[in-house]
């Protein structure tokens, strides 16, 4: 019988990092989003208004963000739980004790 750690391994892995770099994205955009500058003189007015009119088009709607963190959370916990499964199984079938 031949084991391929690949095989057993790879999509609990896979799907946690999918899982991993979705919650990466959002909270990415979620930091960005809200990004104030405080202490404005005039010439930093102008500035910050540049900045939020590139902003405006660039930004991310919040609540689909949160639902992306989660989502990715959840997509990682059943990554987990994959390789939970895998690890038990594993165990069944190569008899470790003897």
């Amino acid at each position: 019988m031949q084991i391929s750690m690949n095989n057993t391994l790879y999509p609990g892995l896979s799907a946690m990092q999918v899982g991993l770099d979705r919650v990466d994205q959002a909270a990415s955009q979620i930091a960005s989003s809200g990004i104030e500058v405080s202490g404005r003189s005039q010439s930093s007015d102008f500035q910050l208004e540049n900045l939020r009119s590139v902003d405006r088009s660039q930004r991310s709607d919040l609540p689909a963000n949160i639902v992306e963190l989660e989502a990715g959370k959840e997509q990682i916990m059943a990554g987990l739980a994959s390789q939970r499964a895998s690890n038990e199984a594993l165990g069944t079938l190569i008899d470790t004790y003897a």
